[in-house]
């Protein structure tokens, strides 16, 4: 079995860390181009029922923007995830400096 050292241990969670916050802040994006796009659509259903568009038209088109208002909440939720999955990421990387810091200090001394 593969040894596993104190540094390389906090090096490999602090990445996980690193990655895990840019995934969230990433998927945070999303979800906001995602109401954004849904917003558009809103907009563009108000546009075409005002141009005496169809009906089932319009209503296909706003029934698109509530579907993509519903995509960009799941989002967000996912998001929201993410981000406890990168705080208990960070708080594992700060339990390990405050640990095991000691003893390789002391280990270091000796």
């Amino acid at each position: 079995m593969a040894e596993l050292t104190y540094t390389q241990l906090l090096a490999a969670v602090e990445r996980m860390e690193t990655v895990l916050a840019r995934n969230a802040e990433g998927i945070r994006a999303r979800a906001d181009k995602m109401e954004a796009i849904a917003d558009d659509t809103a907009q563009v259903a108000d546009t075409i029922s005002a141009k005496a568009v169809d009906t089932y038209t319009v209503a296909e088109t706003q029934q698109l923007a509530k579907t993509l208002r519903g995509v960009g909440q799941a989002v967000r939720s996912y998001a929201a995830a993410s981000d406890t999955t990168a705080r208990i990421a960070k708080a594992a990387a700060e339990q390990a400096r405050r640990t095991h810091s000691g003893i390789k200090e002391q280990f270091g001394r000796a």
